[in-house]
């Protein structure tokens, strides 16, 4: 079932267990309704916290100039996967997040307060990654096979979406539960035959002796490509937290842009000296995400979400109905718009 696990949240319970005083510094009282226009006013000495994966944000911001020109207090929290995140949120130790859009469906499932602020997309980021001296070059292949799962991420939909579309279940394979960062490790020594794997995790994996992987052709419309800025429903209700991560996401928007509009700089800070990958290794991770649009928080949106909802729960996976459209905090639409505006970005992919 779409049980909530811990996994990967060792690395970052310290920093839980330490940044709860210092989440959402603005001051208390004159709580902000969740219909309230968002406000703009940033306090001095306002601080939020960052949770990040794979240092995509810092780096982002601080290459193209946006970090330095944040008017808050911030601090960068690093993160492997959702489930972490998402007990970060729990104990009000972040105050804005990068995650995949299963964490949407995982918070509404436990009844958390984590709204949807912000959309990113790109094409299909995820790959199948095959262990040494499996033989699967298809996903009609994956019948018998063990594959890594790990529950609450973005991988699991790719995980259920990839046998739906090779005509299988659940029971034709082996899901093996384990978190994210087990993946690469656990197909080298052979106890799984395959895994969903993201950026730059499926590069450094596919430099491992014998390592291959599904075809692109097999698996390209297996995601949307879409992810998210999360927020909470207490963080937002304080009005000069909701007006930092207001600025933050047109700051955001501006930084992931820059990356659309500056490739080889980008490569160079992320990919190269952020990740240990090589300039090839950027480009084509680049090539197959392609560049980076920002939905529109609408009713499109949701209808999107909702269908991630309904594979889930097609699979047997989803321990009750949920509703995509109660994750969203559709205040943020006019921000995103106006972010995308003023960055000349753009809200649909070509």
């Amino acid at each position: 079932m779409f049980r909530l696990r811990h996994a990967g949240f060792t690395t970052a319970a310290a920093f839980v267990l330490t940044a709860v005083v210092a989440c959402g510094s603005g001051p208390a009282g004159g709580g902000l309704s969740p219909d309230s226009p968002l406000p703009t006013d940033i306090p001095a000495g306002t601080k939020i916290v960052i949770a990040d994966q794979g240092e995509r944000q810092q780096v982002a911001l601080a290459a193209s100039g946006n970090l330095d020109s944040l008017p808050f207090e911030y601090e960068f929290a690093t993160f492997q996967g959702a489930p972490s995140i998402l007990e970060a949120f729990r104990a009000d130790a972040v105050d804005v997040a990068w995650a995949g859009e299963i964490m949407a469906v995982q918070s509404l499932v436990a009844g958390d307060d984590v709204r949807v602020i912000t959309a990113v997309q790109t094409d299909n980021s995820l790959n199948f990654g095959v262990a040494p001296g499996a033989d699967i070059d298809s996903l009609a292949a994956l019948s018998g096979k063990r594959i890594g799962y790990a529950e609450g991420t973005s991988q699991q939909a790719f995980v259920l979406r990839a046998l739906d579309k090779a005509g299988l279940d659940v029971d034709d394979v082996t899901l093996t539960p384990m978190a994210l960062a087990d993946f690469p490790d656990t197909l080298r020594s052979d106890q799984i035959d395959a895994a969903p794997m993201s950026e730059p995790v499926f590069s450094r994996y596919m430099q491992t002796p014998g390592a291959t992987a599904l075809p692109r052709d097999e698996i390209a419309d297996l995601s949307d490509g879409i992810s998210y800025l999360y927020s909470s429903a207490k963080a937002l209700s304080d009005p000069a937290t909701a007006a930092a991560i207001r600025a933050y996401v047109g700051a955001y928007i501006a930084s992931v842009d820059w990356a659309n509009d500056n490739r080889d700089a980008w490569i160079d800070e992320y990919f190269v000296k952020s990740q240990g990958l090589t300039v090839e290794d950027g480009r084509r991770i680049l090539d197959a995400n392609g560049p980076t649009t920002f939905p529109r928080l609408d009713e499109n949106l949701v209808a999107t979400q909702q269908h991630t909802v309904d594979v889930i729960d097609a699979a047997g996976e989803l321990p009750r109905p949920v509703e995509a459209a109660e994750a969203f905090d559709l205040r943020f639409d006019e921000v995103v718009q106006a972010a995308v505006a003023d960055a000349g970005a753009g809200h649909v992919r070509n």
